[in-house]
């Protein structure tokens, strides 16, 4: 093996250079498949199964709204992620991007605030799946499951992602767009019935359309507005996904930028109308909030209440694949991140860096994210002994707060850099062509 050393494509200016032999990520991806990645790790059902019901506590009925005014802050803040990966391609994310804007070291931070995020993010989603599974045991009978089982199954689950990930780039990101679109499918059809159900003869519970869901009841505050923004925001982590994929797209300068603003658009679109489904069908009074916030699916109970007790079943199971591939999709950008920050150091032999001779895909990073998520699992599960519910809410608000910093980075070096994108450094972006 050679030590001829090139530059690091993917690293900011100043890296270290990578080694010459070292394979490199095959560019094999299409616009549906990069688009697969953002909404994979940002788990369209999962969140709206999930997310609701933790603005529920501030904003009251007034839940579309604030995913509402979510989105368009969303969208506000995707535009740094757009106007940054027209210009700069690489695994990196944000390390390479506000390298390039901000230098080596916001870069770093941001670079390591994103990993780290997509690392707790990827358990969660199997810590997630886990409370459906709990929930779906429930349903059938099953009271108080052992206290290990779910992390179990999170373990397993961890397993299967990981593996999915090792294959081809582009048959793990197919999958993902199936996955996904198999349980919002079920959950649009679910919305449409609630919606007839409620605007013609009513729910059981006397439900009816309202659009006051849109208005905040009397007492709720601009803040506590403000608090059930955040719920929605979190929603949306993970849009940017599609920006790890900037040496695998074939495209990367139109694919990402567009994955990236159509994720957000169709995250608003999706989670503003279930979020007014779930709402009105629990119903929009205090007893219709109270069971709204008692529901351990809010799909699945719509599902069992206004069609059939099998249905809201079909629907938990549906959100634990979601979960799944939430959890594939952040392996994917996790595993992408390792692979580009290992290769901007000065180790010439960095395991991290082994690449698929047969797949192309970064097989050292991926095995690096699994283990960090695996011992997290351990670490709850049989160290701490935590519930997994628990074990869950960690996940969303540390991991919430450590990617927000990685956005604000990219934003200020979107906004320092404005006039100079167009004149980007060759060193930021990476290879057109593999």
């Amino acid at each position: 093996m050679t030590t001829d050393r090139v530059q690091d494509p993917g690293a900011a200016p100043g890296a270290a250079p990578a080694t010459a032999a070292q394979p490199r990520l095959r560019r094999n991806l299409g616009s549906w498949q990069v688009l697969g990645v953002s909404l994979g790790v940002m788990g369209l059902s999962l969140s709206a199964n999930l997310n609701p019901q933790g603005a529920e506590p501030s904003v009251g009925r007034a839940i579309p709204l604030a995913f509402l005014i979510s989105a368009i802050a969303v969208l506000l803040l995707s535009h740094s992620f757009v106007r940054l990966s027209q210009h700069f391609n690489t695994a990196g994310s944000v390390f390479g991007f506000v390298g390039a804007t901000l230098g080596a070291r916001a870069g770093a931070v941001a670079g390591w605030c994103l990993l780290g995020g997509y690392l707790i993010f990827g358990a969660g989603s199997c810590y997630a799946a886990a409370v459906f599974f709990n929930s779906l045991l429930e349903n059938l009978g099953v009271s108080h499951p052992a206290q290990w089982l779910p992390y179990l199954v999170t373990l397993v689950l961890l397993a299967v992602a990981t593996g999915v990930t090792v294959i081809p780039a582009r048959r793990g990101t197919d999958l993902l767009l199936i996955f996904e679109a198999c349980t919002v499918l079920l959950i649009l059809i679910i919305s449409i019935v609630v919606l007839i159900k409620i605007t013609t003869h009513g729910g059981p519970q006397g439900q009816h359309f309202t659009m006051s869901v849109f208005t905040p009841a009397t007492g709720v505050s601009p803040s506590s507005l403000f608090l059930g923004t955040v719920f929605g925001i979190l929603a949306f982590v993970g849009f940017e996904g599609a920006a790890t994929m900037g040496e695998e797209a074939r495209e990367p300068r139109r694919s990402i930028p567009r994955a990236i603003f159509g994720t957000v658009l169709i995250g608003g679109a999706f989670y503003v109308l279930t979020a007014a489904v779930e709402v009105m069908g629990y119903g929009a009074d205090k007893a219709g909030l109270a069971r709204f916030e008692a529901s351990g699916s809010l799909f699945g109970g719509l599902g069992s209440t206004y069609i059939s007790s099998w249905v809201g079943d079909v629907v938990t199971i549906g959100t634990m694949v979601s979960a799944l591939a939430g959890a594939i999709g952040c392996v994917v950008g996790s595993s992408r991140m390792i692979y580009a920050m290992a290769r901007s150091s000065r180790r010439p032999a960095n395991p991290l860096l082994r690449v698929s001779a047969r797949f192309g895909t970064p097989v050292g990073a991926i095995g690096a994210a699994f283990a960090i998520m695996a011992l997290s699992a351990v670490a709850f599960g049989w160290v701490l002994s935590t519930s997994i519910f628990n074990a869950w809410a960690w996940t969303g608000e540390v991991g919430t707060l450590i990617v927000l910093v990685a956005y604000l980075l990219a934003m200020v070096g979107e906004l320092s850099s404005e006039q100079g994108l167009t004149v980007a450094s060759p060193a930021a972006a990476g290879p057109e062509s593999s």
